[in-house]
């Protein structure tokens, strides 16, 4: 008996966990980390204030989980798209779309992750969870270009393809106008063409991921 009630009281508390998480987020996307509050997370979970103290160390604990929530949110996105990938160009392109998924390549959204990268030029632990989401992005267009380029050859490539995936995100966070999603991922994917050049396109459209 009492071994049931501390596995359901654990099993209760990593409920209330998730639901902090997933109220910071909410409030994440609506108003940035400048916006996260204490007393806001927990009236956005309709929860006591100060109850956040309880299942967590600390209000930066719980910035930190939600920001990898809410990286692995996007990045969801991303693996979805990627079991659909018949070529190796495929799996390209759906890590553009799945980098500019409609229903959140919006200008709130936009601001929040902002707001993450700001924090994250001075705040290590966010600095480290934006590297993690940079290889990733490098281990996912590895799969689909490595070995037809050489390890050198991927890396310039990456690095441009983030430069303007990051720049599309800040120019949809400054105006609703600025861009859409369909604009953003014609101009990225006319970007890996022309990087690529016509001949490496031509071959990554013929290449099978089961032969690969």
């Amino acid at each position: 008996m009492a071994t049931r009630t501390k596995k359901q009281r654990t099993r209760i508390e990593d409920i209330r966990r998730v639901e902090l998480i997933e109220a910071a987020h909410r409030i994440f996307l609506r108003d940035g980390l400048k916006g996260l509050t204490t007393t806001r997370i927990c009236h956005e979970a309709g929860m006591s204030q100060g109850i956040l103290t309880y299942y967590f160390k600390d209000k930066d604990q719980v910035l930190f989980e939600m920001v990898r929530y809410a990286n692995r949110v996007l990045m969801d996105a991303v693996v979805i798209n990627l079991r659909q990938a018949e070529t190796r160009w495929d799996r390209l392109t759906a890590i553009v779309d799945g980098n500019f998924p409609e229903e959140k390549f919006e200008r709130s959204t936009a601001n929040a992750w902002i707001s993450f990268y700001a924090e994250a030029a001075h705040n290590p632990r966010y600095a480290r969870l934006q590297e993690l989401f940079y290889k990733r992005l490098r281990s996912n267009i590895g799969s689909a270009l490595s070995p037809l380029w050489s390890k050198q050859e991927i890396d310039d490539f990456v690095r441009g393809f983030a430069a303007m995936l990051d720049g599309f995100w800040l120019r949809r966070g400054h105006s609703d106008d600025a861009i859409s999603h369909l604009e953003a991922r014609a101009l990225l994917v006319e970007y890996s063409e022309k990087m690529l050049g016509a001949g490496m396109v031509s071959k990554l459209k013929r290449l099978q991921l089961q032969a690969a």
